[in-house]
């Protein structure tokens, strides 16, 4: 199975608001575990996994600097929601056997590993999956762009971002129905697109010049995340190798 597919190393970004659940906000554990199984239908299918998990369920750190947090101090705050996840996330992950190593950009020692380029990529070459916590371990940078980052010092050969709609549409699809959307996109064209928010446009920029594929897929629709992985048509595919395509 291994050599059939075109990735061999990914990298998954996921909204920490995957991990809530019904809640308004916090960490549910029935949540967390259909997280873990989703991830765990990618690693059966003998594919390295790395994955960057947000923190958005427990605290947003844009969202409070806008509330009068120091930015910096906020941004912090948000990372260690983010290890937050990540060990509910291994627990998850655990109890349906998957081998799985955090690793946190900021040093706590008692709870995760430092992040080391060349230890993470020593566990997934075990067969290990690796969460990687508190972003990039700086104030001022989003997840996404720690995903985005990650991913290349981890020889990803994709970054998949997990979202709740099946790409990227020409508007919200939540607000307009109609909206259509692209099968594949350009990385330059999805930098001048106002419209295109589903990544900041600092990680679109690091995977454009670094040329490394972005694929957004509904991770509620586990099929679609299995094609995607696969290489098969599924969600939206961003690269500087494609011409922007909307799905007729």
């Amino acid at each position: 199975m291994h050599n059939e597919l075109p990735y061999t190393r990914i990298m998954i970004k996921i909204s920490g608001e995957f991990l809530k659940g019904d809640q308004q906000l916090g960490i549910s554990s029935e949540a967390a575990r259909e997280v873990a199984l989703r991830l765990k239908s990618i690693h059966d299918l003998d594919i390295q996994v790395a994955v960057v998990v947000g923190g958005g369920n427990i605290f947003r750190g844009l969202s409070a600097s806008q509330q009068g947090f120091d930015r910096a101090t906020a941004d912090y705050m948000g990372m260690l929601a983010t290890v937050m996840n990540a060990l509910a996330l291994q627990d998850a992950l655990e109890k349906i056997e998957v081998d799985t190593r955090v690793q946190s950009a900021l040093s706590m020692n008692q709870v995760a590993e430092p992040f080391i380029r060349r230890r993470a990529m020593r566990h997934m070459d075990k067969g290990r999956l690796v969460i990687i916590a508190a972003g990039t371990g700086n104030p001022f940078v989003s997840t996404d762009t720690g995903a985005a980052l990650h991913a290349l010092e981890l020889h990803c050969q994709v970054l998949v971002k997990a979202t709740k709609v099946d790409g990227i549409f020409e508007a919200d699809p939540f607000e307009n129905p109609q909206a259509r959307q692209f099968s594949t996109l350009r990385f330059q064209d999805a930098l001048t697109m106002p419209e295109v928010k589903v990544l900041d446009k600092a990680a679109l920029t690091l995977c454009m010049e670094n040329n490394l594929p972005l694929r957004i897929v509904n991770f509620y629709n586990q099929q679609a995340v299995l094609d995607a992985v696969s290489g098969k048509e599924a969600g939206t595919l961003v690269s500087n190798d494609v011409v922007t395509e909307i799905i007729k």
